[in-house]
């Protein structure tokens, strides 16, 4: 019998559950708390909503806000001395996955020194980091329950990938009504990076009989509610696709991703894409490329989202592939990276740092950097 480990943390899901940010920092032992955040989600109002409850149990404070889209590391560094010279005690995260993995990534800088780049890849953090308590306010990214974090090296033009265990967070609360602040074109990218996370772990070599299931049941969700979530923006359906995002972080969390990911990373790190709309516009050709690698998940993967099965694996797998660029068109949302991009000179160059992005140990099927040439190309 196999041996598996599946690691997730302590999950509150709820309309509401904010409301206990404050209890729980408490149980972790907070006296002053590193809050970490993004301009997008003060305007929202919920930076101020979740200040009034940290008050309100007579907790203090720091606010670190400088964070970007794709996270970069001199944010890491600065949120790093500040949080030391405030002596702080317990991080908490409310935001998207920059705020989330920029706060990871200071939580392993105070408790581990050094730079950011020197914990590049996978298990090279040595001790425990603070404790935090995350709060996301979309979905997508799942930085919230994951040991996952990525972190945009400005010098070398790369997003780099940090796996470790002690990136988990202590508890992470799951409050959907945080999601009705989102306007549709907010919810797309998520939406489109948890379908990547959904297939990608699926179909990657190290995933078992446990992260396989939490890859389906993401996928079963996500294919019902996709497009009424986007329709209409009602609070059930979102939170369908949060508890969705739920099920496929669990499952890339402790199965990893593989080349969407890593073309996605390249990209943004030289072009600071959105992560999200990346996948939008490689989920379809990484689905094709990795194909031959894996027929018979590809077109359980298709069976889910079609609800049909043709004579073979194969033509069952592409059904699923075209219904996916299907929704990409109805949504009205990139499918070629011209939309996005100015030129095409660089794509060489993003080949090959994808190459050798940490997300491509767990890719189904080899490919150098010049099938990655060709997967933007084909996108182009």
């Amino acid at each position: 019998m196999d041996i598996y480990k599946f690691t997730i943390p302590e999950i509150i899901f709820g309309r509401g559950c904010l409301e206990y940010a404050g209890i729980c920092a408490k149980q972790l032992g907070a006296s002053r708390i590193f809050v970490v955040s993004d301009h997008g989600v003060e305007n929202a109002g919920w930076v101020k909503r979740l200040l009034d409850i940290l008050e309100k149990e007579n907790l203090d404070y720091v606010y670190y806000c400088d964070v970007t889209p794709n996270p970069k590391d001199f944010q890491i560094h600065n949120g790093a001395e500040l949080y030391k010279d405030a002596k702080s005690d317990v991080i908490l995260a409310l935001g998207g996955g920059s705020p989330m993995d920029a706060a990871k990534g200071i939580a392993l800088l105070v408790s581990n020194g050094g730079d950011i780049q020197d914990y590049e890849g996978v298990n090279k953090v040595g001790y425990p980091l603070p404790p935090m308590v995350f709060i996301p306010t979309t979905m997508g990214s799942e930085s919230d329950i994951s040991q996952f974090v990525v972190v945009t090296d400005v010098k070398r033009e790369i997003k780099m990938t940090i796996i470790s265990r002690t990136l988990m967070p202590n508890i992470t609360l799951r409050d959907p009504s945080l999601l009705t602040t989102l306007s549709r074109d907010l919810i797309i990218g998520p939406l489109f990076d948890s379908l990547s996370h959904a297939v990608e772990s699926y179909v990657s070599p190290i995933a078992n009989s446990f992260t396989e299931t939490q890859s389906l049941k993401g996928l079963d969700i996500l294919a019902q509610n996709i497009r009424p979530a986007l329709e209409t923006l009602e609070p059930k359906y979102l939170e369908n696709v949060a508890t969705a995002g739920i099920y496929a972080g669990m499952a890339f969390s402790n199965a990893s991703v593989g080349l969407g990911h890593a073309l996605a990373h390249a990209l943004g790190g030289m072009y600071d894409v959105t992560h999200g709309i990346a996948h939008c516009l490689l989920l379809p050709s990484v689905m094709r490329f990795n194909l031959p690698s894996c027929e018979k998940k590809m077109a359980k993967i298709s069976k889910i989202v079609t609800e049909t099965e043709l004579h073979t694996n194969e033509a069952t797998a592409l059904l699923g592939i075209e219904s996916i660029e299907k929704l990409r068109d109805d949504l009205r949302v990139p499918s070629q990276l011209r939309e996005i991009l100015t030129d095409k000179s660089n794509l060489k160059k993003i080949s090959k740092n994808a190459v050798n992005d940490t997300c491509m140990l767990t890719n189904p099927r080899d490919a150098t950097w010049e099938d990655m040439y060709r997967i933007f190309c084909e996108v182009w």
